[in-house]
């Protein structure tokens, strides 16, 4: 399949309208839905991408995963195609931006903001896994911010379900790096605890400025997740936001907050000096998708065997897949 143009019809009823989004496995395009008569969001995997069976797997597996998801914290995916062996996702156009979007230009989140943030990525994170799916890639750039800070988590492109195998072979990872639990960069299998960690990675991140675990190289970031204590958070991150924030980072996934739901709900009790209204009532319907789409998928950081690289002292979680299937780094990964 060529370059895209705008005007491009995909599946006989998806007109192209305009770039959005360019990742490191894919494009997100505005486009029509003209049988239904309603704006939507597609995604085409690149030419590249497509002819690798991991990449190609990945992006089905978000199509499968995603389309049976059904809440309004995440982005629905509404169909799947392919035009001349390119594979396509048709999903819910969002306005708003992505998470990483607001930190590079803010580099930090008041804590009311962040939990009403959290608390939505919470509701979308508990509905997955109610469906037994796990997304195995939350960070900043998958988390779509909308007005009154209503999220929608997307891309599910690592995401697992607990009746699929594994996409990679035995001793790999996917995910991306920086925000990656200690327990997947071992190899081990996902669960609700592993998104909860990339939450707290997250929530760090944006009353800090910074990333928690920092280095020259992914592989060497995925040995600080397993490794490395915490730094200690400034003062002026409150205690109760400390507590939890430092809860979700343990090391050992049992230590930490059981679920989505239970952290929403100890997030829920958390009090500030001006009342306002629980940002959750709000009617996420009230909002028109038709700003923006959902960022482009860029593809995670691949995490493949240790004997790549000499095993250090320290436990050594797999090393890193070529750079040319790695995405765009949503921020630079050192200190800021």
């Amino acid at each position: 399949m060529g370059a895209l143009q705008p005007g491009t019809t995909l599946g006989g009823r998806y007109v192209l309208r305009s770039l959005l989004a360019v990742g490191g496995m894919g494009e997100v395009w505005r486009g029509a839905d003209s049988e239904l008569d309603r704006e939507v969001a597609v995604k085409v995997l690149k030419d590249g991408a497509a002819k690798n069976e991991t990449f190609l797997k990945r992006f089905r597996n978000e199509a499968k995963n995603a389309a049976g998801l059904r809440h309004p914290n995440i982005a629905q995916v509404y169909d799947y195609g392919e035009v001349d062996g390119t594979p396509y996702l048709v999903m819910e156009l969002v306005e708003g931006e992505p998470l990483s979007t607001i930190l590079e230009r803010e580099r930090t989140l008041s804590e009311r903001r962040l939990v009403t943030v959290l608390r939505h990525t919470c509701n979308g994170l508990q509905a997955a896994h109610d469906a037994g799916v796990m997304h195995r890639d939350i960070k900043p750039g998958n988390l779509l911010v909308q007005e009154h800070d209503m999220v929608k988590v997307t891309d599910f492109g690592v995401s697992r379900g607990m009746d699929q195998t594994t996409l990679t072979a035995t001793g790999m990872v996917m995910g991306t790096a920086q925000y990656l639990a200690p327990e997947l960069a071992l190899g081990k299998a996902a669960t609700a605890a592993s998104d909860l960690y990339a939450v707290g990675i997250i929530a760090y991140e944006s009353v800090v400025g910074r990333r928690p675990f920092t280095a020259a190289s992914a592989v060497d970031i995925a040995i600080a997740q397993v490794n490395d204590d915490v730094p200690r958070l400034p003062a002026t991150v409150s205690p109760p936001m400390a507590k939890v924030i430092n809860n979700l980072l343990e090391k050992n996934p049992r230590k930490r907050i059981k679920t989505a739901a239970e952290l929403e709900r100890h997030l829920a009790t958390f009090t500030f000096e001006e009342p306002s209204l629980d940002p959750l009532e709000l009617d996420p319907a009230g909002s028109t998708p038709d700003a923006a789409a959902g960022t482009a998928d860029g593809s995670p950081t691949t995490v493949a065997p240790s004997e790549q690289r000499p095993a250090p002292a320290r436990a050594m979680p797999p090393s890193i897949a070529p750079k040319s299937y790695r995405p765009h780094p949503e921020r630079p990964s050192g200190p800021r």
